[in-house]
């Protein structure tokens, strides 16, 4: 049988297709129309999927919505009836989506899917199978955490063989997610997609508004449970997430996009950072006590915050944690498929507490080596092709020569990471490496840090907890002996002042409170990533390589060879490998940077 799960209408729309309980393709809509978090129907991602499975319309039996339209239809109105006349303007804002397409997504479906088997479930049931059934775990208790479904912001609930249930939930307009996201808006970076550079600034601040954020803006019991005070905020009601009151909370105006980042944005991320892995642990201890168990499957947005997630897997609340690598909505199409074919259609589920079902979360389109070398020939563009037994070896001598290069390789990743196949990488030691790539790779803010992929093998050498991190979602921090001894300047400097001291053996992916955001590799899981960086530690004794995703700022991370190209064209990379076609910058193509192209682009 044959299940096409969608998300859709709200934020990072994606496809997913499952035969018979396999993952054949999962992609999100971004990535074929360019939009960064295109919430348009995945028409693209759709038409690929059927390309690249061999499939028509005709072979999907079912298809199921990711959650229950009508139900959040119901919570708009409701929102709009208990704080009218408040939330008119708001309300009146929402309306014509409504009524012209998010109404009638039954229709929309059939008439895009040819299927007319078409299901819905609810948002956080999707997001609790997305987080459960592609596990390693046949019993796990599982939390779902986000901005808000239907009407549930966070769910406790457990999943056994192939079932799950939902116990307990804490319902908007009390979300902890929203919380995050008022932060994130107040600092001046863009809801549903700052987030994460929110909890990358965080470090350079100090927490002292913490105890201002407990006595005014949320009350925490010590279950987790907790209800936000709505004076301080406007997402409920109004166009902004946060409102006049909350301003004079912190004696500011909240940060213009592209202008300072100021000293109390930096406090301000640092105490609401704070403030969620405190409430997060209190949400897990009381889970674990409530089912016991030593296996945990997260969900939702706030499952992304890989800091919260790192603290709470050393600290062994629960021995096992698994995170889908497509936490947000984007995930939430896989989850609503491998709902109907678990819990729904009562099939058997088969796993061994060890592998995951995700294969690797490498579930996109990939693209042949005669269609590259076709693509390259018609753009006349100079290429060396390489034995592909001898490929990793000149690679890592690149990287050891400090050059940075785009790597585009197999089936494009699933979810917002980037995991060696639409990757730019480059050297961990060099102590130049991050503000490079930064400023003339990404065009991106300086302070944002970059994640290490390193050989799972070597996980324990260099970091202070050794398991497995495959979808860089966990953060670790650096160990003691591969710490810098740093001089009395050095540990003065605040704030930005950090930024630009060597504080390990591996600073390019070294943050400022000496942690990173790991990504451990396999050679089962990606073969031809490890290999890569297995010659790197051959040549330089180091198992530890820079990657960050393969996109500039503003633009989702590429997808095609011509993606791949044009960024690497527009930017001041070294190489680009595409599959085993190695491409190289001339010193003549560097003068022709097209930096004025990055400009439609925002920080933001």
């Amino acid at each position: 049988m044959t299940i096409l799960g969608i998300s859709a209408f709200y934020h990072d729309s994606a496809i997913a297709i499952i035969r018979d309980g396999e993952i054949l393709y999962a992609a999100q809509e971004e990535r074929f129309s360019r939009k960064k978090h295109d919430a348009g129907f995945p028409i693209n991602a759709l038409k690929n999927a059927y390309e690249y499975c061999n499939l028509s319309a005709g072979d999907i039996d079912k298809v199921v919505f990711y959650e229950k339209p009508f139900l959040k239809f119901e919570r708009l109105l409701s929102t709009y009836v208990q704080f009218a006349p408040k939330g008119l303007r708001s309300f009146l804002s929402a309306m014509p989506v409504w009524f012209k397409e998010k109404l009638f997504i039954k229709q929309i479906i059939k008439e895009h899917t040819g299927c007319d088997n078409i299901s819905f479930i609810k948002h956080h049931e999707s997001h609790a199978s997305s987080a459960f059934f592609p596990s390693p775990f046949k019993e796990s208790a599982i939390i779902t955490i986000d901005g808000v479904g239907e009407w549930e912001t966070l769910t406790i609930g457990r999943g056994t063989e192939n079932k799950i249930e939902i116990n307990k939930a804490i319902n908007f307009p009390h979300s902890l997610g929203l919380l995050y996201s008022a932060f994130t808006y107040f600092n001046g970076f863009r809801v549903n997609s700052g987030e994460y550079k929110l909890m990358g600034l965080a470090p350079y601040g100090r927490p002292k508004y913490v105890n201002k954020i407990y006595d005014n803006l949320i009350d925490v019991k010590d279950d987790g449970s907790f209800r936000l005070n709505l004076d301080f905020f406007n997402y409920h009601t109004g166009l902004t997430m946060t409102n006049n009151k909350f301003h004079k909370l912190f004696g500011a105006k909240p940060r213009k996009s592209e202008t300072d980042i100021r000293e109390l944005d930096m406090d301000m991320a640092a105490s609401v950072q704070f403030v969620l892995e405190e409430i997060v642990e209190k949400i897990i201890r009381h889970t674990k006590k409530e089912y016991g168990g030593d296996n945990l499957s997260l969900a939702g947005g706030v499952a992304l915050n890989c800091v919260a997630n790192g603290k709470i897997l050393k600290k062994q609340i629960f021995k096992n944690i698994w995170i889908q690598p497509a936490s947000g909505d984007a995930g939430a199409a896989l989850g609503a498929a491998l709902y109907i074919w678990y819990h729904h259609q009562n099939n058997k589920r088969i796993t061994d507490n060890i592998n995951d079902l995700q294969k690797g979360s490498l579930l996109g389109p990939s693209y042949k080596k005669d269609e590259i070398e076709s693509f390259l020939e018609k753009n006349k563009i100079e290429y060396k092709k390489l034995d592909e037994q001898k490929l990793p070896i000149k690679i890592a001598e690149l990287l050891k020569n400090e050059n940075v290069i785009g790597l585009f390789s197999g089936r494009m990743e699933y979810g917002p990471r980037a995991l060696g196949n639409r990757s730019i990488i480059g050297d961990a030691r060099s102590k130049n490496m991050q503000k490079l790539m930064n400023i003339k790779i990404k065009f991106r803010e300086s302070f944002r840090p970059f994640a290490p992929s390193l050989l799972e093998e070597h996980t324990g050498d260099y970091f202070d907890f050794a398991k497995p991190s495959p979808y860089m979602l966990l953060v670790y921090n650096i160990k003691e002996d591969k710490k810098n001894n740093l001089s009395e300047d050095e540990t003065l400097k605040n704030g930005l002042g950090k930024l630009d001291i060597a504080r390990s053996v591996i600073p390019a992916i070294t943050h400022v409170d000496y942690s990173a955001r790991i990504h451990t590799v396999n050679k089962k899981t990606n073969p031809f990533y490890y290999n890569i960086i297995k010659e790197f530690y051959n040549q330089t004794a180091c198992p530890v390589i820079i990657n960050t995703s393969f996109n500039i700022r503003g633009e989702p991370i590429v997808n095609k060879p011509e993606d791949a190209l044009r960024v690497f064209q527009n930017t001041d990379m070294d190489y680009l490998l595409l599959g085993n076609y190695l491409i190289k910058k001339e010193d003549k193509d560097r003068k022709n940077i097209n930096y004025k192209w990055i400009e439609q682009f925002p920080l933001d």
